[in-house]
């Protein structure tokens, strides 16, 4: 009786095992993900410090594929701003998504802790 019990926990135990480095393989990528987001609205942050110190007269160019197009300044500053939102929004989605795959890590390493205390129990 005893293989049976054996042959399942070696099944849980794989399966955990697997589980277990999917998600820090999803974690590792979700956290250079949330760095790249950081440096995107940092970068878009500082880029909109400097245009604000500009006058609103100043002709100002937006970089679109290998051209330059001329945009007024409020155009150009509404676009960092959007820019900035979406990676807070972003990072945001990242982070739950992080902590859901690290609570789902741990519900199977108890669901495997209660399946040890129930095969010594007996």
């Amino acid at each position: 009786m005893a293989a049976p019990v054996d042959l399942e926990l070696k099944k849980a135990f794989a399966e955990l095992q697997t589980k277990v480095l999917d998600t820090q393989q999803k974690a590792k990528l979700a956290d250079l993900q949330i760095e790249q987001l950081n440096r995107t609205k940092k970068h878009a942050n500082l880029t909109d410090g400097e245009i604000a110190a500009l006058p609103e007269e100043a002709r100002m160019y937006e970089g679109v594929g290998r051209m330059f197009i001329l945009q007024p300044k409020v155009i150009i500053h509404n676009q960092l701003l959007e820019k900035q939102k979406i990676a807070e929004e972003k990072i945001k989605e990242l982070e739950q998504r992080k902590s859901y795959l690290e609570r789902s890590v741990k519900d199977a390493e108890d669901n495997i802790r209660e399946m040890l205390m129930a095969r010594r129990g007996q």
